[in-house]
């Protein structure tokens, strides 16, 4: 698909209502382009299944008689993760051998519905939603948006592509340790990951099921709080949701943002990534942010526990629940049984201890948000080619995950923001991080962000 025939009709939110409310398109017409957009990308294994087009026009006919403004997502096609129930599809997990067709939807995709958006079908994801680059799915592998020799991140890979593609006006994606913000960053779009519990996970396949949540990949910040405004709410179904309890925002003179120290800035000798960064944090003290130097040593031993610790144990436990046999366990991909076989390893005594651990390391993070209302980080330091992430599938993931495995387990939410573009042409993204329930605040900060007008190159010596 060229950029002309991607910018001809826009799917993000504004553009789409803007088209219907002024005649120029309906939902029917849009989800035949939609389909026309997939049939031409058809090389890149962004889509497992998709619903068939019939259908989807059916839900469109359906809302073209009640009017554009008779629902706040009226005809808005989106995608979903292949680990999150849709009627009448399978979920795969990427795992060719689960063939089971969901009878309901998951419950974020019910209010999805109730809202006037359009699923149009299922994408791919690295195996059991096991890893941060895309490269680690039964039905190929999701390369990247801006350039096909390099990955798209993970897990959530299909989800991301769909929208940077132009697919769709957004989707439905997981996070446990960065799945729904690492293909973002690679892709040059927003990915949300909500305070834990706030979207309900009934209906989706789990990772992590204590710490797993229903991520949101959309054009803007704006767009993505709009998709977060229709799906976040209670659900006594799901033994994990939490009721919305919105904190009101930070009332400082100025918005206090915490920054990598020197000591803590790890880029993996990517020049590239430590300049952009110093650039973005440019960008946030253009609108009146005041950085702040922050101990990240609290945060990175957090995430460290994610692959280093008993949630391990959690992992196993739910992938063998999907993979439905210890047969079936000689099939799954290997690196994702590499990554999870430890977790046979942890004693009782050592999840306790595992918990323990996190408390320390809670409350030491704690103190830092004493001094800092939200956190800016790099999304990722480095991005991967496809051949380097097979020659050395794991220490490449343990790198991509250093800024986002922690997230989750300190209970904080986060939402990753194009930032700029590398000298390769590549996107490169921060994630803009906040304590729990600060969702909303937290794309309105996105949004003034995206908006701000970007500073001079900086000094790449200055992180």
């Amino acid at each position: 698909m060229t950029s002309s025939s991607k910018a001809a009709f826009a799917l993000d939110l504004p553009s789409l209502r803007n088209l219907y409310r002024s005649g120029e398109s309906k939902p029917s017409e849009i989800v035949r382009l939609v389909y026309r957009r997939i049939a031409a990308d058809a090389s890149n294994p962004i889509w497992i299944t998709l619903r068939p087009q019939a259908e989807a026009l059916e839900d469109a006919r359906r809302l073209e008689t009640h009017g554009v403004d008779a629902s706040p997502l009226y005809g808005v096609p989106f995608a979903v993760k292949d680990n999150i129930d849709v009627a009448g599809l399978s979920t795969t997990v990427a795992y060719s051998a689960r063939t089971k067709t969901a009878e309901t939807d998951a419950a974020v995709v019910a209010r999805l519905r109730a809202a006037g958006a359009i699923p149009i079908g299922k994408t791919n994801l690295d195996q059991f939603a096991t890893g941060l680059t895309g490269a680690r799915s039964d039905f190929g592998v999701c390369l990247n948006a801006f350039d096909r020799d390099y990955i798209s991140g993970g897990s959530s890979s299909g989800s991301a592509v769909a929208v940077a593609a132009g697919h769709v006006s957004f989707a439905l994606g997981t996070d446990t340790a960065g799945s729904g913000r690492v293909p973002a960053a690679f892709n040059n779009i927003v990915g949300l990951k909500p305070t834990r519990g706030l979207i309900s996970t009934r209906g989706v396949a789990p990772a992590c099921r204590s710490i797993d949540c229903v991520s949101i990949f959309a054009s803007t910040c704006r767009d993505a709080g709009t998709v977060f405004a229709a799906t976040a709410e209670y659900d006594d179904g799901d033994p994990f949701s939490r009721g919305w309890r919105m904190q009101t925002a930070p009332r400082n003179s100025a918005l206090r943002v915490g920054i990598l120290a020197e000591k803590d800035a790890e880029f993996f000798g990517d020049r590239d990534a430590r300049g952009l960064y110093a650039g973005a944090i440019e960008r946030l003290r253009a609108f009146g942010a005041r950085t702040v130097e922050i101990d990240f040593s609290a945060f990175r031993s957090a995430g460290e526990l994610l692959y280093e610790g008993p949630w391990l144990a959690e992992r196993l436990m739910t992938l063998k629940e999907l993979a439905g046999t210890d047969a079936a366990w000689h099939g799954i991909n290997p690196v994702v049984r590499k990554v999870v076989a430890p977790g046979a390893n942890y004693s009782a005594a050592d999840v306790f201890e595992g918990f323990y651990r996190l408390r320390t390391f809670t409350r030491r993070a704690d103190h830092e948000w004493e001094r800092a209302d939200l956190i800016a980080l790099p999304t990722t330091a480095p991005i991967f080619t496809v051949r380097e992430v097979q020659a050395d599938p794991i220490e490449t993931n343990r790198r991509l995950g250093l800024y986002t495995n922690f997230v989750n387990l300190l209970d904080l939410c986060a939402i990753a923001v194009p930032a700029a573009f590398r000298s390769n042409g590549l996107p490169f993204g921060i994630s803009l991080i906040a304590p729990r329930m600060h969702d909303e605040w937290l794309c309105s900060i996105g949004a003034r962000y995206e908006e701000a007008e970007e500073p001079a190159a900086a000094d790449q010596s200055t992180v």
